[in-house]
């Protein structure tokens, strides 16, 4: 026997997750533009343990591709991506009625000028990696939400880092390895997205190799740093 009393233009309510001390993002959207595996997993696993649901577009053609369709509530913005700077998007996202309402940048190179950019493009913070503090991430993007979105009472600490799976890595370090393959090389991009996932995987090594990176790669170099990501690729394949 059918026992729903609604009238037929009556509408079902849609439940909306309400925020809570320990979800304190639960209800928002949050676009992650990163074209690091290892990084997104990072993030993928801050919201899932915040209570927001993630999007991921790795490139500026697919971030444009998910606006097309939705306003996320957050949106977290690399600044370093294949096809363009971040910070173009930013710029673009700040301007546009009506906007995300909060707006952030994340890099691992060179941090500090990469913070001062993108706040002038009109972030409204930064977050550097490795972004592993489950609290720095909820607490930089509660500080930025308007009132009404924000969780009531009193919110506990969090106090975990969280670390990705590091198969994600591995794709990192295997898509970098596809970079110095190709004839026409992007070098900056490719020095860029190494800095990122030396910092997001606390590698030092890498972090120095890359940092010393010259503009220009002579054969030589794409030799050694060829040698540097086979060995960290097969060391993972190892354990």
């Amino acid at each position: 026997m059918d026992t729903d009393t609604r009238r037929p233009d009556e509408e079902i309510p849609f439940y909306h997750p309400i925020p809570t001390a320990d979800r304190p993002l639960a209800g928002l959207t949050v676009l992650v533009v990163e074209d690091s595996r290892f990084a997104s997993e990072a993030l993928r696993l801050m919201c899932l343990r915040s209570g927001a649901r993630i999007r991921r577009a790795d490139c500026l053609a697919s971030a444009h591709r998910h606006l097309n369709t939705y306003r996320p509530s957050v949106a977290i913005i690399d600044l370093g991506l294949p096809d363009g700077s971040g910070l173009s998007l930013i710029d673009e996202m700040h301007r546009t009625s009506p906007r995300v309402p909060v707006l952030l940048a994340t890099s691992g190179a060179e941090r500090q000028a990469a913070a001062r950019a993108s706040r002038n493009a009109g972030a409204d913070g930064f977050l550097p990696k490795p972004v592993d503090s489950l609290s720095a991430f909820q607490t930089e993007i509660l500080r930025h939400l308007p009132p009404e979105m924000q969780p009531r009472g009193p919110r506990a600490v969090a106090t975990q880092l969280l670390c990705p799976d590091r198969l994600a890595l591995r794709d990192d370090l295997t898509h970098a390895l596809e970079l110095l393959d190709q004839d026409r090389l992007p070098a900056d991009y490719l020095r860029r997205f190494l800095l990122g996932i030396a910092r997001s995987a606390r590698d030092v090594g890498l972090l120095e190799t890359a940092r010393a990176l010259p503009a220009h790669l002579a054969h030589a170099d794409r030799a050694n740093l060829r040698a540097l990501l086979a060995d960290r690729v097969a060391g993972m394949e190892a354990v």
